[in-house]
């Protein structure tokens, strides 16, 4: 069930990053400028980020697996339907139905998951949901390219029919026995419009930083009145008797220590896809397809890391895990900050492969000491909550590498650099901000996770 749920994530991810690519295909095809094409990206990410909110009170209302199997249902529709869109309009359209059934299938397809894992069987579970936040968005550029070189753009999402097909068949057999007795409370309308409006907000505003310039006063202005939405809309969770997320889950520590330090360093890590390409086009003066290629190096660290990252946890801790891969990350972009034209591509792979195994650490370690000490019936709105935080700060993670590299192409301006440099400036800025993750690792206690981690055994 894990694996599926993986799988349906993986087309999610997916379908959010590998439009880039085809962008000037896609605009080419319906007679618009490329830049008009960017509504189609945007429009679907925006759909999952105000409807993911909303998919705890969907599973209990309706069922975990009925509202999951509609969801695939309802994604790979639209996937044929944006394939066969004659008009960038109708493509809109069919990316927020697009967006919606990704809203429902993966927060609850890992509910199902989380409610059918025993404690003991938690950390392998959130390892195999791990796998696709980490390499849908690396290797999204490779694949997007090569299908735009090769076939047509229209097979970027015909390519999720079969995958769609395949998951409804296997969900029919596996997804049972997962929805126990269901809740009938109401929906927190007021909860639902205040946190979209809010999260809208936010993820536009900071849409329109970019690296060729920027109106500050407008996404300033966004930000602050997203932060003011977002302020009223927890002020109203807090209050209301059924709300549409339940914040008292942040009492629990290594939850809080998730959604705050956790999503900081998801944020982080996020931005690091977005800024190499960019760095071996423009300043290395790679190919797209090159530089979509080296960048799969992050993947392949994703890959070979990965049956290690439980057995690290259960002998080490996962407070420890935290740690040392926090301090390793800081060396890691201090790495990549000195790589340059004439560094060779082996020592730049290698790099990156090192790279991705610290991501696939860090994510599984956040992720499972997520739900650690989370109880059955708080599973719903942790599970959530957390879907919202990743889906959100994963898109801020986007804007802060365009912010970093904004600022510090004015700052290498200023000091008479090479423009070249403002790259290195800018994951040098990430890394010192990954020391925060470090010190997020040492506040928590030295048992974290423990109950998921060392499990008591019984006599």
């Amino acid at each position: 069930m894990a694996l599926l749920v993986a799988g349906a994530l993986f087309m999610e991810i997916l379908d959010a990053t590998v439009i880039a690519t085809a962008v000037p295909a896609m605009a080419e095809s319906f007679g618009v400028d490329p830049v008009d094409i960017g509504i189609a990206i945007s429009s679907y990410i925006l759909t999952l980020a105000v409807l993911i909110p909303a998919s705890g009170w969907m599973a209990d209302r309706f069922g975990v697996r009925r509202v999951f199997l509609a969801a695939i249902v309802v994604f790979t529709a639209a996937s044929i339907g944006c394939a066969l869109s004659p008009t960038l309009p109708a493509l809109v359209v069919m990316r927020v139905l697009q967006g919606v059934g990704g809203a429902m299938m993966v927060p609850v397809g890992r509910l199902a998951v989380l409610r059918a894992t025993t404690r003991t069987e938690l950390v392998r579970a959130i390892a195999y949901l791990t796998w696709p936040a980490l390499t849908a968005p690396v290797i999204a550029p490779a694949v997007g390219g090569a299908i735009v070189t090769y076939a047509s753009w229209r097979w970027i999402f015909l390519i999720n029919v079969p995958l769609g097909i395949i998951g409804f068949v296997v969900g029919l057999r596996l997804v049972r026995g997962v929805d126990g007795s269901r809740a009938r409370r109401p929906l927190d309308w007021r909860g639902l419009v205040a946190t979209a409006v809010g999260v809208a907000v936010l993820i536009v505003s900071l849409d329109g930083v970019r690296t060729e310039g920027t109106n500050w006063l407008t996404v300033g202005t966004g930000v602050v009145f997203a932060a003011l939405v977002l302020a009223v809309a927890a002020v109203h969770l807090t209050r209301t008797e059924h709300p549409l997320l339940d914040l008292t889950v942040l009492k629990i520590e290594s939850f809080r220590n998730t959604a705050t330090y956790g999503s900081f360093y998801r944020m982080l890590i996020t931005a690091v896809p977005f800024l190499l390409p960019l760095m071996f086009q423009l300043r290395f003066g790679w190919s797209p397809f090159v530089s979509g290629l080296m960048v799969i190096a992050l993947f392949a660290g994703n890959i070979l890391v990965k049956p290690t990252t439980t057995p690290l946890m259960r002998r080490f801790g996962i407070r420890t895990v935290i740690i040392a891969d926090g301090a390793l990350s800081v060396l890691c972009f201090g790495a990549i900050a000195l790589v340059d034209v004439d560094t060779s591509p082996v020592i730049i792979a290698a790099v990156l492969v090192i790279s991705g195994a610290l991501r696939s650490v860090g994510f599984t370690a956040y992720n499972t000491l997520a739900f650690a000490d989370i109880d059955s019936d708080r599973l719903t709105h942790a599970n959530t909550f957390h879907a919202s935080a990743q889906e959100l700060f994963s898109g801020l993670g986007v804007a802060l590498g365009a912010i970093a590299l904004t600022v510090s192409t004015g700052v290498v301006g200023g000091l008479g650099w090479q423009s070249g440099q403002a790259f290195a400036l800018s994951f040098a800025s990430l890394g010192v901000l990954m020391t925060v993750v470090v010190v997020g690792g040492l506040l928590l206690p030295s048992d974290a996770g423990a109950a998921v981690t060392k499990p008591k055994t019984s006599a």
